[in-house]
């Protein structure tokens, strides 16, 4: 079993600089946890801190029922992949792979073994022989990821390990990664600023701001019932819309808005009846056309065609919103004034105050 819990884990630099608060976080055995938010968040010093790479301050990290807060990194039993890859430029790719285990007086053979195994499968067997410089991006990336999985550690870290490719590139890995998960299913922790990766890859996803955890869920959860404005701004491409609205009888307005409102929002709502509150649409769920009570004007300002689908900037009052999946075959120009409509279940409603969720309708 290679669970991880962290129990109230801090980490000061000085007294200065409070990276990380009181992060309380279980992983499971074998779950693959993606650690997501902006930079200087707390993701990749929480991720050091589980390596052993950095002192946690206070708190208590375990690793397989393990406490480690004084452990070495070798003694932890975990393999990290890197955003630079970290190969020995002068050794070739089996030896790269082998590096590990010779440290460790494992005999040939079955360096020999693992590295069959590994190369197999991150299809390597062709690259065995050349050199890290000889290499693509990708290739290198693979052969860190072959490196680690050679030694079958309990856990395996990620610090933003595709930071570096093209996006093409990216999209791959990603693929690499879930499949190499699929395989040898371990505990794995990734850290990333991408919120596409942390979605496309995490069995559940931990958004971090200022040194603390947002919101801890599956990745539909985050995107479909964000516990704050910022998950809710921080998850979804692109970013949701935020508009500031007065709550009324059933409704909420706003310049050129008048939205009905219905249950369960309605009541969460009327604590906040003739008071401002922040109204959130995500842009996928905005809709050409007309929905009774649901549906407002507003000015295009910009079209961006992207092939398969548009994507709209457009005003409503003084607010800017983005509109996305508008059908590539639709006919709109800047200055249009087009009638968009959200379907139930579609509205995010945040205080002002707290940016805390009230309720979706």
């Amino acid at each position: 079993m290679a669970a991880i819990s962290l129990a109230k884990v801090n980490k000061h630099y000085g007294s200065l600089h409070h990276a990380v608060k009181d992060v309380d976080l279980e992983i499971a055995d074998k779950e693959f946890v993606a650690l997501v938010g902006p930079s200087g968040c707390g993701k990749s010093t929480t991720l050091r801190m589980i390596a052993g790479l950095e002192d946690i301050s206070s708190g208590e990290i375990r690793i397989g029922g393990k406490v480690v807060n004084n452990l070495a990194p070798r003694d932890r039993d975990v393999a990290m992949v890197f955003q630079n890859y970290a190969l020995y430029q002068h050794m070739s790719v089996y030896d790269n792979l082998a590096f590990g285990l010779r440290n460790k007086k494992v005999p040939e053979r079955d360096i020999k073994a693992a590295i069959d195994r590994a190369a197999e499968i991150l299809g390597l067997h062709e690259l065995l022989k050349r050199r890290p410089r000889q290499l693509s991006g990708g290739q290198q990336q693979r052969v860190a990821l072959g490196r680690c999985l050679v030694r079958n550690p309990l856990v395996f870290l990620f610090d933003e390990p595709l930071s570096n490719l093209d996006a093409k590139l990216r999209a791959q890995m990603r693929v690499e990664i879930k499949r190499l998960h699929a395989q040898v299913p371990t505990t794995s922790v990734f850290v990333t600023h991408d919120q596409v990766e942390a979605m496309t890859l995490g069995d559940r996803v931990v958004v971090m701001r200022d040194g603390r955890v947002q919101q801890v869920g599956t990745p539909l959860t985050v995107y479909a019932r964000p516990v704050n404005r910022f998950v809710a701004g921080f998850i979804g491409a692109p970013a949701m819309n935020f508009v500031e609205v007065t709550v009324g009888e059933g409704k909420v307005s706003a310049p050129d808005l008048d939205l009905a409102v219905s249950e369960p929002s309605g009541a969460a709502l009327q604590r906040y009846r003739g008071r401002k509150v922040v109204l959130g649409m995500r842009p996928e769920h905005l809709v050409l056309g007309e929905i009774a009570g649901r549906s407002f004007e507003a000015a295009v300002e910009v079209v961006e065609q992207l092939g398969s689908e548009i994507l709209l900037e457009a005003r409503l009052g003084a607010t800017r919103i983005t509109v996305a999946r508008v059908p590539a075959e639709a006919s709109v120009a800047s200055g249009d004034r087009l009638r968009l409509s959200v379907p139930p279940g579609r509205l995010h409603f945040f205080d002002p105050e707290t940016d805390e969720a009230i309720a979706g309708s």
